[in-house]
């Protein structure tokens, strides 16, 4: 069967989007919601940790602006098996940082100066969060019988764990004095 979907509601000139799944039309809406959602986490997630591994500062610079860069690293593979996988279903994926910023669970950090201490406190909690948005889709594409979406969020499930261990043994007894 094939699951035809409008790009945009707003506009009549959109192409539609003719892909061919055996899914069934409402599993495929409910896994494109909760995979969009899980690139919008990622995006997020990836922004702000890029932006604190510009920002960090203090005594252990160097290992942290590592640090951060490498799992930075790990989350943008995320964003095109993702968007593509929706597409493969015949649905629309985000278009617009608007969309993302409506899907995702996580927070913008805009502070112009944050501690290396509350820079890795908020990335555990946002690892967290993304865990817990993945497990959330998991379950929908568990019940849509969507195994090839199963299989990319096990393994982005493993990553983000990976993720929020490094993150939580740096900000262990740390010691971030300047001197």
């Amino acid at each position: 069967m094939a699951v035809v979907r409008s790009l945009s509601k707003k506009s009549p000139k959109a192409a539609a989007l003719a892909t061919p799944t055996d899914l069934e039309p409402a599993k495929v809406a409910k896994v494109a919601e909760a995979l969009n959602k899980v690139l919008a986490d990622a995006f997020v997630l990836y922004l702000k940790t890029k932006n604190f591994h510009w920002h960090v500062t203090g005594k252990h610079f160097r290992d942290y602006h590592l640090l951060l860069d490498e799992q930075a690293v790990t989350v943008e593979p995320m964003f095109d098996p993702l968007a593509e996988r929706v597409r493969k279903l015949g649905a629309p994926t985000i278009h617009a940082y608007s969309e993302i910023l409506k899907l995702t669970t996580l927070k913008e950090n805009t502070d112009g100066f944050v501690s290396p201490e509350a820079m890795f406190n908020e990335l555990i909690a946002d690892n967290k969060a993304l865990i817990k948005t993945i497990r959330a889709a998991h379950e929908i594409c568990d019940g849509a019988d969507d195994f090839a979406s199963i299989g990319l969020l096990e393994q982005y499930i493993d990553e983000a764990e990976k993720r929020l261990w490094f993150l939580f043994e740096t900000n262990q007894n740390r010691d971030d004095s300047a001197s």
